[in-house]
């Protein structure tokens, strides 16, 4: 049964570690995490909607007994 030859083992493994490193350090240097924040245009003019202007919350009735 022939042995397993390892002596390259080392090799391949050093080359591919830094490799890889480099690759993810490529790929993250792309990457965008946020969007820098806009400015707020004080001249826009928001529509005028009476929604708006007042908080409102809808509630559904409670289920009637059953007489």
């Amino acid at each position: 049964m022939p042995q397993l030859d390892t002596s390259t083992w080392f090799i391949t493994i050093t080359t591919a570690l830094p490799t890889l490193y480099l690759i993810t350090q490529l790929k993250l240097l792309n990457m965008h995490y946020y969007q820098p924040p806009q400015q707020k245009n004080p001249h826009k003019q928001t529509p005028n909607n009476h929604w708006q202007l007042k908080w409102t919350k809808i509630y559904l009735p409670y289920s009637q007994p059953q007489q």
